[in-house]
This record gives C-alpha cells, structure tokens and sequence, in this order.
C-alpha cells in the first residue's frame, strides 16, 4: 500500500480541534514544522491505540479557544500531555526545553497541510500493529 503524497504547501489558516465530549477547544495555525507517526509504548498508552500521529508547532501558534478550566496535565514540569479532564482526550504534548508542543492530529478538525513524513519508536512498537506504508521506519528518533 503507497502511502499517500505529502502536502506540501502551508496555508496561515487556522485549523480548529478539540476533545471527544466538546469541553475543550483549540485553534493551531497549519504551519506544522514536522509530523511523525510515534509507535512508543507512553504514547500507545495515552492515545489507546497503536500509535500517535502528531505535527509539532511553535507553542505560541496553538491557542485554547475553550474549556481552559477543563484541561488536565499529566506529566512533570519538564514535559507533560494535555488531555481533557472530562474525557480523557489527548489533545497535545508540551516540553518545557523545546519551542514546540505536538498536536494530536486525530483532535484536529480539518486536515493538516503537512502529512506524516516518518514513524519513530518502531523498534517499541506493539507486536500486532503492521505497518504498511511506505513512510521510512525509525528505532527510535532519526
């Protein structure tokens, strides 16, 4: 299976995302600096699923639009993920040493110019999940 063409041509508009349940909204400019597809067991665990595709973003491009009083950090002051309190969602990633955060595409609402260019962790990943694109494979970071 060919993995699809990559976007390449960023637009200023914004996208729009949020939690499952609604409580939480945020606005991302689409001038995603990289996008990955994480196979790590943190990030298996904190999406319930086999992997998490995210973009990563200047953290003053990414603004709470709502539910600011329903937002739960988990993690330390170093790093931590952004989830909704009421649903659990996980919404982005936050590193205190890094000028950018790393949004959920799954919580994303539109589509995001920038296509995932690479899977990391692959050397983590679960022994079930396959797969079958043509996006290069990473261990661990490239």
């Amino acid at each position: 299976m060919k993995s699809p063409e990559p976007k390449t041509e960023q637009t200023n508009t914004p996208l729009r995302g949020g939690c499952l349940c609604g409580a939480v909204e945020y606005q991302v400019s689409d001038e995603f600096v990289y996008a990955l597809i994480c196979h790590c067991s943190q990030c298996r665990r904190a999406t319930g699923s086999a992997f998490k595709p995210f973009g990563g973003i200047q953290k003053e491009k990414l603004t709470l639009t709502a539910g600011a009083d329903a937002v739960m950090r988990y993690g330390g002051d170093a790093a931590h993920d952004v989830h909704c309190a009421r649903c659990g969602s996980l919404l982005y990633s936050w590193f205190r040493d890094s000028p950018y955060v790393h949004v959920t595409y799954g919580t994303l609402r539109g589509d995001p110019t920038l296509r995932p260019t690479a899977h990391i962790y692959v050397g983590s990943k679960a022994s079930w999940d396959i797969i079958q694109d043509d996006l290069p494979q990473h261990h661990e970071l490239p």
